[in-house]
């Protein structure tokens, strides 16, 4: 193979240009992007999807958020061979929280090819289902490093028709520990296939692969925007216990604001959007890239002139949109990369006026906030919703409000002689018939509302991973003090020891790091490595109280975040604090499972020969 990379570009100031028509992709491919409601591809998109159709070996630099997954996945299932049953696709990921979602990703954009199937594969799954699931002939496999080797050498994977290879998140691997096992797995494939690797940055290391296995690659570098005006106030709402549309009309309702525009994903979610805000009392109009220029248009000079006061739009049709009115930008839907994301919230904050972002996220839509707060450059703070009492103050001030009016304004004498009547009839204070109507202009929807009770919120900052692939909490980032869990004081199972590794949280260490690494090092399948504890200088974990002499010796060297382990077992409980010149930090637990002492001595010793063997066939394989 050649090892020289060309074609290198860079995409950091190019436009989006053309639409996903453009691309030569499959029919059913382009139906389920229509549906999906994607308008136009990301950078890397129009970029990697033809060098991928073509066949070609590509590199794909960029940072998460900026649609790669897409990137891939649209033109491998343009070329899939569906009456194939054998495995055309693989693809590795460092974690399985991104396998999950890379197979969810490719499912969704194959919703229109029949008789397609995708199989994630990863550590902690029982293989039973797994090897059941082969059996069944998926033609796309996404898979961490570890499982993947395992089924490679029980041949319950084959890889003798594999097409392609994806790379997805090179640097974070090599963070982990994977590298060996990714460059192993490498091995295994065809001479013949395409190789797409992506990278957030590129070490040496990656490099080096890149120029070992890859054949003269196409190079697509995406640079991210990070300019954000310094006048936005960015602020998101973790959605979970309340429904996003409640949470969003007591925002509208709390929030002071005069135009406010509401970004969602889809077309159709515009038009839905808007009729459920009207049904409100809003004034609210949808806009989309299915509209005609002049209904757009029409519509944008609704809001300027103030006749609407919310619009609810796509990224495509509010591109370039510029109403000196809006104070608001609110991410009803976070979008799919942060390119997007920075365009949205430019809406806002225009020409040195003050603006307000507001992003809705998902719990399991964390991975693309952390990407936003990095393409930004900027915190993102947590906002409260309204409570109960603000959202009531607000309406009563209002009722008052309209009744001032009224008074100011209007001639009533007609509905004055009315009540006079009335009242003389029946006897009735007029403070009690000035009540009843009062409520009868109200209606069904009550004045006042009360508290809904909601699930515990927990702020992205207090999570204890980020997709078990590493980085800090922003309470880390912030330096903030951190508490003392009581989790670290359990002792270990039966038939388990608890051993220090002198890797911590200033090594921007997870326990997904240490799993990955002890798993993969020591040949212990993650079931067996019990609980994890983190603190600021040094880690204990619990693992197999028979551990061999070779495992433990070959333990000590092993590096986790750049940092050699430098393993040793702790004589007692009370000895886990020896030798820390650190303050006791919050820990980070993670709770295994290997509570059989004799099945642990098993693992080790199946797995151990296992590794044994492995670094040999590597090294009589090598091309160096």
């Amino acid at each position: 193979m050649t090892n020289t990379l060309t074609e290198s570009m860079t995409d950091s100031a190019k436009s989006i240009t053309g639409t996903f028509a453009d691309l030569s992709l499959s029919k059913p491919v382009m139906k389920a992007i229509d549906e999906v409601g994607y308008e136009t591809p990301s950078p890397i998109q129009s970029r990697m999807i033809p060098y991928m159709l073509q066949g070609k070996d590509v590199i794909g630099q960029a940072q998460t958020g900026t649609g790669k997954t897409a990137a891939f996945a649209l033109p491998i299932l343009s070329m899939i061979d569906i009456k194939n049953k054998a495995p055309q696709v693989l693809v590795l990921t460092p974690t399985r929280e991104l396998a999950i979602q890379v197979a969810e990703a490719f499912q969704r954009y194959a919703c229109h090819i029949k008789g397609f199937h995708v199989l994630p594969i990863y550590g902690g799954q029982e293989y039973g289902s797994q090897l059941r699931a082969l059996k069944r002939g998926p033609q796309v496999i996404v898979g961490t490093p570890g499982r993947v080797m395992d089924h490679l050498r029980k041949r319950s994977l084959k890889l003798d028709a594999l097409s392609t290879l994806v790379l997805d998140e090179a640097d974070e691997m090599l963070r982990m520990g994977f590298i060996d096992d990714v460059e192993w797995i490498l091995e295994q494939t065809p001479d013949k296939r395409q190789i797409a690797l992506f990278s957030a940055t590129m070490p040496s290391q990656i490099h080096r692969i890149a120029k070992r296995y890859l054949n003269s690659p196409a190079e697509v570098m995406i640079k991210n925007k990070t300019a954000t005006a310094s006048t936005i106030s960015q602020r998101y709402w973790m959605v979970s216990g309340t429904h996003k549309l409640d949470a969003l009309t007591r925002i509208l309702e709390a929030e002071p604001h005069d135009g406010i525009i509401i970004f969602v994903r889809t077309k159709t979610a515009t038009s839905e959007l808007a009729e459920k805000l009207q049904a409100r009392g809003y004034s609210a109009a949808a806009i989309n890239g299915d509209m005609q220029q002049s209904s757009r248009e029409q519509t944008i000079e609704k809001l300027k002139k103030g006749r609407i006061d919310i619009l609810i739009a796509t990224d495509v049709a509010a591109r370039g949109l510029d109403v000196e009115r809006i104070s608001h930008v609110i991410n009803y839907d976070i979008p799919y990369d942060t390119e997007s994301y920075i365009h949205r919230i430019g809406r806002t904050g225009r020409a040195g006026r003050s603006g307000n972002a507001i992003l809705f996220v998902a719990p399991r839509e964390r991975r693309m906030f952390y990407a936003i707060e990095k393409a930004t450059n900027k915190k993102i703070d947590r906002m409260e919703l309204p409570s109960a009492k603000v959202l009531n103050d607000k309406r009563v001030d209002k009722f008052r409000q309209q009744i001032t009016d009224v008074i100011a304004e209007d001639d009533f004498k007609l509905f004055t002689d009315i009540l006079e009547q009335y009242q003389q009839e029946h006897n009735v204070p007029a403070l009690q018939i000035a009540a009843a109507l009062a409520k009868i202009a109200q209606g069904d929807e009550p004045l006042l509302v009360k508290d809904k009770p909601q699930s515990q919120q927990r702020d992205f900052s207090d999570r204890d991973d980020r997709d078990s692939g590493g980085g800090r909490s922003r309470r880390d980032r912030d330096g903030g003090p951190r508490k003392r869990n009581s989790r670290a004081e359990k002792a270990p199972d039966e038939g388990m020891a608890r051993f220090r590794i002198e890797c911590g949280h200033k090594h921007q260490v997870m326990p997904g790091n240490i799993v990955g690494a002890i798993a993969n090092e020591a040949g212990l399948d993650s079931k067996f490595i019990g609980r994890i504890n983190i603190f600021d200088d040094y880690s204990t974990v619990d693992m197999p109280d028979k551990m061999p002499k070779e495992v433990f010796a070959h333990l000590q060297k092993v590096r986790v975040g750049g940092q050699m382990l430098k393993i040793t077992r702790l004589a007692s409980e009370g000895s886990s604090d020896e030798g820390s010149s650190g303050k006791r930090s919050k820990t980070k637990s993670f709770k295994g499972k290997g509570k059989n002492a004799e099945a642990s001595k098993k693992g080790f010793a199946k797995r151990s020969k296992s590794n044994s063997d492995k670094k040999p066939s590597r090294r009589k394989s090598s091309k160096d």
